[in-house]
């Protein structure tokens, strides 16, 4: 089994955000609006990529992004700290929020003094409506949700706690972003109020996720195989729902057609360590013909050596990004039917049901089949696709439109209160 990994540094405090000046918030227009951005972690996953490359597009003029990590761990955060844009952390613990925890977000809320808060994912748009509920003046707060729950049953005790949570707190937000039609269809059957949200997918850097014949060769060259090598991949951390079992159980009928296949896989602890994943690998009789990579920084490269991307979960994925960037490198996807993976990729791949690893294998057949030239003309079409519908600048307008509209509403409602309060104390 080839290996090689990459591991995460470990985050440095950057201590308390300097004091600033309160400003009024109908003054914004002289001064950048100042945006809290809440996360869990910044790990690299789907959501953590998509503010990242959010901070990096956005426009500096007229935004003044700062980043609150709820647990300090993750390897954007020095990415990030590069872009110019201060990154604390509240020093959570993982699955263990403390009053102590609480109150240093609440803290570092009040020294930054934000015009509006962007909470990410569950736990961070739930900390920035609670961070939002305790400034001395009200300011708009929206969650990002990036998950379809068919089943609370299929969440562990805590996740399912934390979305009835939302559920309960959603009438709250200014704003609730989903990225799929699948995941806000889901959250309002499961009591999310739903009257202030809106759709917008992850964007897709398409200058960073483009072919890349450079990235074929020397890959190819990294794993010691041959160029002509045929590749597939799955990218995404290791858990159940990603349901990498079934990958590898698709890969091991591959295998008993298309010998010279080899099977890439990479994410956070798809590694050597992880035992209950080299027992499968074993198992299917594919331990040299399978390469994991860990965790890595270089996607794009690693996407665009592919020549079929699969998408094998089983459930909670929304708009799982890492199928725009192998659309966007032009690499025909197989995904199964979860979240929006059906609309996005169309008719440029395949699509098959989840938890069949028998019409994983089919469809991957398929796509072998057709050769060379055959995958080229649908990795077009997918690429195509891409900037079509989830170009990464189309994504960030969204993003500060949103923003716009967001701050501009919350100092009209400034404005009717201060007026109606002086007529009632006058």
């Amino acid at each position: 089994m080839s290996i090689s990994a990459a591991v995460a540094p470990t985050a440095i405090d950057a201590g308390p955000p300097p004091e600033t000046e309160e400003v009024d918030i109908s003054l914004s227009r002289l001064r950048p609006v100042r945006i809290l951005h809440v996360i869990n972690d910044l790990r690299i996953g789907g959501a953590e990529m998509m503010l990242y490359r959010l901070l990096s597009q956005s426009n500096r003029r007229r935004f003044d992004p700062v980043v609150v990590s709820l647990m300090d761990r993750g390897s954007l955060r020095a990415r990030i700290e590069e872009l110019g844009i201060p990154v604390y952390t509240a020093r959570m613990k993982p699955g263990r929020p403390t009053v102590a925890g609480i109150w240093r977000l609440i803290r570092l809320a009040r020294q930054i003094k934000p015009d509006l808060i962007q909470g990410w994912l569950y736990h961070g748009s739930l900390a920035g409506q609670v961070a939002g509920l305790v400034l001395a003046k009200k300011v708009p707060v929206l969650w990002n949700i990036q998950y379809c729950v068919y089943s609370l049953s299929f969440e562990k005790k805590l996740t399912a706690a934390v979305v009835r949570l939302g559920a309960l707190m959603s009438r709250l937000a200014s704003n609730i972003i989903f990225v799929s039609r699948t995941g806000q269809a889901q959250h309002q059957a499961l009591g999310y109020r739903l009257e202030h949200s809106c759709i917008v997918p992850n964007g897709i850097d398409t200058n960073l996720f483009a072919p890349d014949s450079a990235a074929r060769v020397s890959v190819r060259k990294d794993l010691g195989l041959p160029q002509s090598t045929l590749l597939i991949g799955v990218i995404g951390r290791f858990h159940q729902m990603k349901d990498h079992a079934n990958f590898l159980k698709a890969a091991g009928q591959i295998t008993k057609r298309y010998p010279e296949v080899h099977f890439l896989l990479a994410g956070r602890d798809l590694d050597s360590e992880n035992r209950i994943l080299t027992d499968l690998i074993r198992t299917q009789g594919l331990s040299e013909r399978t390469h994991l990579l860990g965790e890595r920084v270089d996607i794009a490269r690693l996407v665009g050596a592919l020549d079929i991307f699969c998408l094998s979960s089983c459930h909670g994925e929304s708009f799982p990004i890492i199928v725009g960037e192998a659309m966007s490198c032009a690499v025909p996807c197989v995904v199964t039917d979860v979240g929006d993976s059906a609309w996005m990729v169309s008719n440029t791949g395949c699509l098959v049901p989840p938890r069949d690893e028998g019409a994983l294998a089919a469809a991957c057949d398929g796509l072998l089949q057709i050769g060379p030239a055959g995958r080229q003309r649908l990795g077009a079409a997918a690429r195509a696709r891409v900037a079509r519908l989830f170009s990464l600048p189309s994504v960030v307008a969204r993003y500060e439109e949103l923003y716009e509209q967001s701050v501009a509403t919350a100092a009209l409602e400034e404005e009717a209160g201060a007026i109606a309060y002086q007529r009632f104390a006058g």
